[in-house]
């Protein structure tokens, strides 16, 4: 369906029709009427690239993420909701990071859709600082930190903090880590809140007790299974996320070890599946959905030229489930 097809129904020029869609002056009201009817009728929606084109806005915002994961989804659910009744559409937009290549791929999207189909975005885990765009953009969980462009952020740091504690408190002494992301900040942040919870405690660090998860599920495995397979294993483990966390417990089972009686496991992120794996994960919450709202009114905000804080940073909090419990004696 065409603007010509719907000029010819309405039997008007081409030239009227653009002006209706577009909302300009110099069309009867009767007329306008007519076309529109025609649109719904014959079901016609303009280019988004034409559209951009003429006008310099598209009335889209975009939402780019390395890979559609729950974290990823539920700071989503979020941006729909601060959405609604703005005027704006979302694209949300999963940069290729095919064969391993994450660093850049925020810079490669925003390259595709700048400009011709978004007015602005709202990138989820940049690898990369954004200095200049071509549009304006909002980095949720930055890999450095609050720097750069306008940025929001949880306490990582407490949050790590307050996991290890809690296990330090249920009278856990070898405790160990899986880390996150090493191109993000958020998980050198949650590993420095894990050794600082062990040297108020007086436990030194111990090296051999942490191993690279990247906050993924299928590099947790092997790292998980190292460090139950220790001579010496951990008798907890704080995961730097909740996809960890849970593949974590799964390995242990494999391994015979139960949770919480014999291995206490402790997540990042509370994503939904947190609360519902056997046993329910004790984690620290961030609160994803609101930070997905937070990003976009922040991002509306710079779209209408109007001056905000520039870095948000966003409380986290210890939820307390099943997998975690008192030390095993040895």
């Amino acid at each position: 369906m065409t603007i010509t097809d719907v000029a010819r129904a309405a039997g008007v020029s081409v030239a009227t029709v653009s002006k209706v869609i577009n909302g300009r002056y110099g069309v009867a009201a009767s007329t306008s009427e007519k076309v529109m009817e025609v649109v719904t009728r014959l079901g016609y929606e303009s280019s988004l690239v034409a559209s951009s084109l003429r006008r310099r806005r598209t009335d889209v915002i975009g939402i780019l993420v390395a890979e559609f994961e729950p974290f990823a989804t539920e700071l989503l659910k979020g941006v729909s909701a601060a959405v609604a009744g703005t005027g704006y559409d979302v694209l949300a937009y999963s940069g290729s990071v095919s064969g391993g290549n994450r660093v850049g791929w925020e810079r490669r999207s925003l390259s595709r859709l700048a400009g011709t189909l978004i007015d602005g975005a709202v990138i989820v885990t940049p690898t990369v600082v954004f200095p200049t765009a071509s549009v304006p953009v909002v980095a949720i969980d930055p890999h450095t930190g609050p720097t750069g462009p306008t940025t929001i952020d949880s306490d990582n740091v407490g949050g790590a903090r307050a996991a290890t504690r809690h296990l330090l408190e249920l009278g856990h002494r070898r405790i160990g880590h899986v880390r996150g992301r090493t191109d993000l900040e958020s998980a050198h942040r949650r590993e420095r809140g894990y050794r600082e919870a062990l040297a108020e405690a007086g436990i030194p660090f111990d090296p051999d007790l942490v191993r690279d998860g990247g906050y993924r599920a299928a590099t947790t495995t092997q790292a998980a299974r190292e460090l139950l397979e220790l001579p010496d294993r951990p008798t907890a483990i704080f995961a730097a996320n909740d996809l960890s966390a849970i593949r974590t417990v799964e390995v242990a089972r494999e391994l015979g070890l139960r949770v919480p009686q014999d291995l206490s496991v402790v997540g990042f992120d509370n994503i939904p599946e947190a609360s519902t794996c056997e046993p329910p994960l004790t984690t620290v919450a961030q609160p994803l959905q609101q930070m997905g709202a937070d990003a976009v009114r922040m991002l509306l905000d710079l779209l209408d030229g109007k001056e905000r804080e520039q870095h948000v940073h966003m409380p986290a909090r210890l939820v307390v489930r099943r997998s975690s419990g008192p030390a095993p004696a040895r």
